[in-house]
């Protein structure tokens, strides 16, 4: 696995406290660290609603070949229904403002975020950035072609 080192920057005096621990990755096999909610109290969050839930951090990658990447917590999602809203977040590696985990309940009942409630992990992945070369057709034809959704069967 390697390891590389990102800057970080706490914009918010409750993150690193004893309420609020910085963010870890859980296990030496984590793929991805805890974001951690930067509350000073809890945040209902009602069904059907969204809510941008402060995790205190900054990063300065320093490196266009990153990109941070927000999932939701398996755990939330399967148990309360609570899951990053938008499916994933993408932090660019210009983004020097504060990480906002944005939140929304598809659960039946209200759920309460807890101040320091892990609430979301963050992935660090290599981007590829590309330039589009307009064509009429493609060259070379495939087995699927413009088929879509649902279009190889279903087993």
């Amino acid at each position: 696995m390697q390891r590389r080192l990102i800057h970080a920057r706490i914009v918010n005096p409750l993150l690193g406290s004893s309420d609020i621990p910085l963010p870890n990755y859980a296990t030496d096999g984590s793929a991805a660290m805890d974001l951690r909610a930067c509350l000073e109290q809890p945040q209902t969050l009602q069904p059907g609603e969204r809510f941008p839930v402060p995790t205190g951090l900054a990063l300065d990658m320093r490196d266009p070949g990153l990109v941070a990447i927000v999932a939701s917590r398996s755990g939330l999602s399967l148990k309360h229904g609570i899951r990053v809203a938008q499916g994933i977040g993408v932090i660019d590696a210009d983004y020097h403002g504060e990480i906002r985990v944005l939140l929304t309940n598809d659960g039946n009942v209200p759920y309460d975020i807890q101040p320091g409630e892990r609430i979301a992990q963050l992935l660090f992945q290599p981007v590829i950035q590309v330039d589009l070369h307009l064509v009429q057709q493609f060259d070379t034809p495939t087995q699927r072609g413009e088929g879509g959704f649902g279009s190889t069967g279903r087993l």
